[in-house]
């Protein structure tokens, strides 16, 4: 490993770091962690490996460290007080940013689609560096791109139940019948 294959992953690391923490600092901040761990470990690095798989292996493992650490009152959403901030901007009724609605998916799906969509990591490069089976990143994957399209469209997610249940009329109404084409 060389300086310059370490400096050429820098945007990807700074990309995957600013969509994991939603924050400029904490994202420098864990890239700086990571940079700093990749050089106390650089020994188990495997010459002729895939150094970028190592080094965002080697920042989620970082991220996921910091956020069990952090206390769970520390953790809050940003809707929650946004009114309560000084000069805070109203939300826009158009559209939610892109940004603000891969926050709200949950951490695992968030991660999957940041290594898959905006990396343009391979699935198992994604499995490898996440630490689960490939069929679990595109499980992940797919709920993820359903979700963000909702939270995009301002519609609530897709409910977990089947199909078949979630027509079923309620106690005592009377049935429509559909057309199937």
């Amino acid at each position: 490993m060389n300086r310059t294959q370490v400096i050429e992953q820098l945007p990807g690391l700074r990309r995957y770091a600013r969509v994991l923490t939603g924050d400029a600092w904490a994202a420098d901040d864990l890239v700086q962690d990571t940079l700093e761990r990749a050089c106390s470990k650089w020994l188990l690095w495997r010459t002729g490996s895939d150094l970028r798989a190592w080094l965002f292996t080697l920042m989620h493992n970082l991220y996921l460290n910091q956020r069990r650490a952090l206390p769970a009152l520390a953790q809050v959403d940003i809707d929650d007080i946004h009114d309560q901030l000084p000069g805070a901007r109203a939300p826009s009724d158009d559209a939610l940013d892109l940004e603000r609605c891969l926050q709200r998916l949950p951490a695992d799906q968030r991660a999957v689609l940041l290594l898959v969509a905006m990396e343009d990591m391979s699935y198992e490069d994604t499995a490898r560096i996440l630490g689960i089976p490939a069929g679990t990143v595109m499980s992940r994957l797919s709920r993820a791109r359903t979700r963000l399209r909702a939270l995009m469209d301002r519609e609530p997610a897709p409910s977990p139940i089947p199909a078949a249940h979630a027509d079923a009329p309620a106690a005592g109404a009377v049935p429509v019948l559909r057309r199937l084409k």
